[in-house]
């Protein structure tokens, strides 16, 4: 068989995945990054990995990713720990609200999370102590949930990738493309480097539109949308070992946090924000609006956040204060699902954007769709995780947005 050849746009935790799953099924690739590896979203995430959606197919691909990271240094061959897995303790308040968490758990039961389980508010103060059990009416908790380190995940897999024979260029932004007829022959980078290959996979999430235009590819609705988190340090509270030890948790409000280290706590909660994909640079992901910077009044938004936070975990109330603001951007979509497809519009062009904070966790799923797609050469239905069937249908461009993802924080 003649070299298949691939070109991934966009080094960040999907694009040095998809490039390895790439490789060891036998293609050519080049990896292509405007700044350098995991300097997108890759970099300023939350990086929560969790099991607890609310559709079949993301919890089984989320599934499929947990395994993949447990089993890093067979995987992918490098020597880091990419996952902690403190668990996801998500606290709810409200009956209609409690309802809903218990159908979630036995669909996700059903879906093979055998671990997950509901908790009564007395269940969650015995195994957490730090939980006050009149502010909740129940919570649900996946002990194989937890977060991930990031750098490791994306420099470990940029070594892997350049290990399997990858082509990487760093500082190289897509400017031009060409085109024949409905599919593309080569793309051009900045520092004049052509790029021929048989397939083009855009995975750049938030800057999705912008590449696709440059692609000639359809218009996605991806929008780029701002993100913040803030770190609260520790104090007298808590021991840096109870923190250590601590899930990821989501306040009743959606405020969510989970531990930085031994002497900070991460912490975020979303907002609305304007669409800002057509004109964002790159360091406008470091710009920190006022109303989100740690060093403003008790209105500000970190303020809030830390609030709603010590509402349910009043030690966290007694933390000694905020210390820093990271932002970044969400690649979202209307449904919450990201795009995993063939583009309409090109047929030798893989979308692979729009995780709605979720790129992190969907990596490796992520990865194994793309080369599927690719070894495929046309959309697809379905691919094998886990001994198991994932339907692609929920990930499809042009799909009907009614069936949204209900677990996004």
């Amino acid at each position: 068989m003649a070299d298949r050849s691939a070109v991934v746009i966009g080094g960040g935790i999907t694009g040095t995945l998809t490039g390895c799953a790439l490789l060891r099924a036998g293609w050519k690739v080049t990896l292509i990054e405007a700044q350098h590896i995991g300097a997108g979203s890759s970099s300023r995430t939350a990086a929560g990995i969790r099991q607890q959606f609310s559709t079949r197919e993301s919890v089984l691909g989320m599934r499929y990713s947990v395994d993949f990271y447990k089993r890093w240094h067979q995987t992918m061959g490098q020597e880091g720990q990419p996952i902690e897995q403190n668990g996801y303790l998500f606290l709810v308040q409200g009956q209609q609200a409690w309802d809903a968490a218990l159908k979630r758990v036995q669909d996700q039961q059903a879906w093979g999370l055998s671990e997950v389980q509901a908790l009564t508010p007395d269940q969650t103060l015995e195994r957490f102590p730090y939980v006050d059990p009149d502010e909740i009416t129940g919570a649900t908790w996946c002990p194989s949930d937890g977060f991930l380190r990031p750098d490791v995940v994306y420099n470990e897999g940029a070594a892997t990738f350049r290990a399997l024979g990858g082509t990487l260029l760093q500082g190289s932004p897509l400017i031009q493309a060409e085109r024949v007829g409905g599919r593309l022959t080569s793309i051009t980078t900045g520092k004049g480097a052509v790029l021929n290959a048989d397939v083009f996979l855009d995975c750049t999430n938030a800057w999705s539109r912008r590449v696709g235009d440059i692609l000639g590819a359809a218009h996605l609705p991806v929008q780029a949308l701002k993100r913040y988190l803030w770190f609260i340090e520790r104090g007298e509270s808590m021991s840096p070992a109870e923190l250590l030890k601590m899930p990821l948790i989501i306040s009743p409000q959606g405020a969510y946090c989970r531990p930085e280290n031994a002497g900070s706590l991460m912490t975020g909660w979303k907002h609305a924000a304007p669409d800002v994909s057509a004109d964002f640079e790159y360091e406008d992901q470091d710009t920190v609006e006022p109303a989100y910077f740690h060093k403003n009044d008790a209105d500000s938004r970190p303020f809030e956040t830390w609030m709603a936070l010590a509402q349910a975990l009043p030690p966290v109330g007694e933390f000694a204060g905020i210390s820093a603001t990271t932002a970044g951007f969400y690649g979202t979509t209307p449904d919450h699902n990201p795009f995993l497809d063939f583009d309409p519009n090109t047929e030798n062009l893989i979308r692979m954007v729009g995780f709605s904070g979720h790129g992190a966790m969907f990596g490796p799923f992520s990865a194994q769709v793309g080369a599927a797609l690719a070894e495929a050469g046309g959309s697809i239905d379905h691919v094998s995780v886990l001994g198991e069937e994932a339907e692609l249908a929920p990930f499809k461009i042009g799909r009907d947005f009614g069936a949204a993802e209900a677990m996004v924080i």
